[in-house]
């Protein structure tokens, strides 16, 4: 593992490091945020994956996140969003390939070689930050904005057991019903649409609920509410009489300025259930 930078932030430390990657076959980026208290041992730790076109940086530096994590001594992790390099496949499209992993496993060509985007962040990314930083692998949360909302939630109704409370910014919510999902999920994961369930949050809730506290927040003025389909998980809560927290928040759009808004939020509610 590599050290591309570590800056002095909010008392701890914002760090950039790279790695070379198993299960994407590539070298991977991602930023971890390390508290103040993670110099006497080790710290709960919050996952936030990004959404379409991102990199770990744009959260890193646009979500302000890291202010309310040390004030509550948790760590963050920055992921980034797909394989990159070269030999690495593509696409003309800003939602697909590159920087549009959508943290699933491809099973098709020619995406299978290196987006392996859910082992990565499911099991290699851990393991790696575990073993290498002061970061309690029993005290892990997890949230995301759009893509990385999508993310963020399937990844806690996937892995039982694994994550304290999820949260997320405006969340793509049905995946396998809209634009922003059934292109992808073709492409990465074949014609077969049983294979896309595990990779629908309303779906998944419909069918298993969720035993973990929820936050998620939505922009009403958010241009892409469309494709994002809020009511269809919101929906799907209720059915499952889920204990969560749904707002649509009035005048707020998709941008970094509505996710940072209400970061303070989501990093308390996390907290809450990471020293519960």
């Amino acid at each position: 593992m590599e050290t591309l930078s570590e800056n002095k932030c909010f008392g701890g430390t914002q760090g950039v490091y790279k790695h070379s990657s198993e299960a994407t076959g590539t070298d991977m980026t991602f930023g971890l945020f390390l508290p103040a208290e993670a110099a006497h041992g080790p710290v709960p730790v919050l996952w936030y994956l990004s959404g379409l076109t991102c990199t770990h940086e744009n959260a890193m530096v646009k979500a302000g996140a890291q202010g309310w994590a040390a004030e509550q001594g948790i760590a963050l992790v920055f992921p980034d969003t797909s394989p990159r390099g070269e030999g690495v496949a593509d696409d003309e499209g800003y939602d697909l390939g590159q920087g549009a992993g959508f943290y699933v496993n491809a099973t098709q060509d020619p995406w299978k070689p290196h987006f392996q985007m859910w082992d990565y962040v499911a099991e290699e990314l851990p393991r790696l930050i575990t073993r290498n930083f002061a970061v309690d692998e029993e005290r892990q949360s997890i949230t995301g904005h759009s893509m990385g909302g999508h993310g963020a939630l399937t990844l806690a109704m996937g892995l039982k057991d694994r994550f304290k409370s999820v949260s997320a910014f405006a969340p793509i919510c049905n995946p396998t019903a809209g634009d922003w999902g059934r292109k992808q999920l073709r492409a990465y994961l074949g014609e077969d649409e049983a294979a896309w369930a595990r990779h629908d949050a309303t779906l998944m809730m419909r069918q298993n609920g969720l035993d973990i506290p929820l936050l998620v927040d939505q922009g009403a003025a958010d241009n892409f509410i469309d494709l994002l389909m809020p009511e269809a998980l919101f929906a799907a809560a209720a059915q499952a009489r889920v204990d969560g927290h749904l707002r649509l928040q009035k005048g707020y759009d998709h941008s970094y300025f509505f996710v940072s808004s209400f970061m303070e939020d989501h990093v308390a509610f996390h907290a809450e259930a990471l020293y519960g």
